[in-house]
């Protein structure tokens, strides 16, 4: 048998005055009932009740515990990549305060929600770089997502290709092995739609083929929002301001090249919830497995006696001295 509980100095103290309070209350009968010259034996049978029931309450606040059996702990984790869009347009309002912005806070919530996985952090534009390779340290991650803004990156458009490369190399980095081979692998890649490169659907199959899933969000609304640029908004060529539109096509196709799937965040609703859980559905590397021996704290049953106990002591009354 085991205890869930040790006794302490409170335990000792309350016990101790019980014991000394019980014990002038045993003198005061004694002397009434030899003042009558009859011997109070009754009051034994109360003694004896009460300690009794003591001892069971304080053998149920120590939780005795057996009856132990064997279990098997698993920890399941994945290995998770995290890509943000950081071009000029992300910085568009039609999601408040902005795309990026929101992103970050999308992010962060993500972040929280993998505490067993490895993530890393890829930033990219026309090309990409890691901002965090994969690591357990969510504080670390927590603070990269809060640093990041479009101008980080050259301001020279988005072109998904890089960072689908960049994925593949860094996920192959991990190894050949059989045990790496069964690791659950995804790519969370955030951006408004906007791609002006070429080789998607290439790299994608090589993805699809390594078992590395691609999950995309799409950030941003379908009527589109100017570009802030200082004080002005981003013109082109011609003099006209800019107006830049989620297009979630890509997106799209790019999940579904890669056995992923497709979520929005815009001005209404956010699916960073449904991502979440889909990511949670794949299954993951088995990362530790060990056998612990579990003990169930079975308190209940001393105390149901104890209560038992003092229910009989409520009922039965005895009669030290008689007249």
């Amino acid at each position: 048998m085991t205890w869930y509980q040790t006794i302490t100095l409170l335990e000792i103290l309350f016990g101790a005055l019980f014991l000394g309070l019980y014990a002038g209350y045993l003198w005061r009968v004694r002397r009434i009932a030899h003042f009558f010259g009859q011997r109070p034996h009754g009051v034994w049978v109360k003694f004896v009740l009460r300690h009794l029931y003591l001892i069971l309450i304080v053998i149920a606040i120590l939780g005795p515990s057996f009856g132990a059996m064997k279990k098997e702990i698993r920890t399941i984790g994945k290995d998770l990549y995290i890509a943000v869009d950081l071009s000029a347009s992300m910085n568009a309002t039609d999601v408040q305060p902005s795309r990026l912005e929101k992103s970050k806070q999308e992010i962060q919530r993500l972040i929280t929600r993998f505490n067993s996985d490895r993530m890393g952090l890829i930033i990219f534009g026309n090309d990409a770089y890691i901002q965090s390779p994969l690591t357990y340290d969510q504080n670390a991650l927590q603070l990269y997502t809060r640093t990041l803004n479009t101008n980080l990156l050259p301001n020279t458009g988005t072109n998904y290709a890089p960072v689908l490369q960049l994925a593949l190399e860094k996920f192959g980095q991990l190894g050949n092995s059989p045990a790496a081979e069964q690791k659950a692998r995804v790519l969370v890649l955030i951006s408004d739609g906007e791609n002006f490169g070429d080789k998607v659907e290439q790299l994608a199959e090589q993805l699809r083929e390594q078992n590395i899933r691609v999950f995309t969000l799409g950030v941003g609304t379908t009527e589109g929002s100017r570009i802030p640029v200082g004080n002005r908004y981003k013109r082109d060529n011609d003099g006209n301001v800019v107006t830049t539109k989620l297009n979630p096509e890509p997106l799209v196709k790019l999940a579904e090249l890669t056995n992923g799937q497709y979520f929005e965040v815009n001005d209404r609703i956010s699916e960073i919830s449904r991502l979440v859980s889909a990511i949670n559905n794949i299954e993951g590397e088995l990362r530790e497995s060990k056998t612990i021996d579990v003990t169930a704290n079975k308190y209940i049953y001393p105390l149901a006696l104890a209560l038992l106990l003092i229910l009989l002591d409520t009922l039965l009354t005895i009669k030290i001295v008689r007249i």
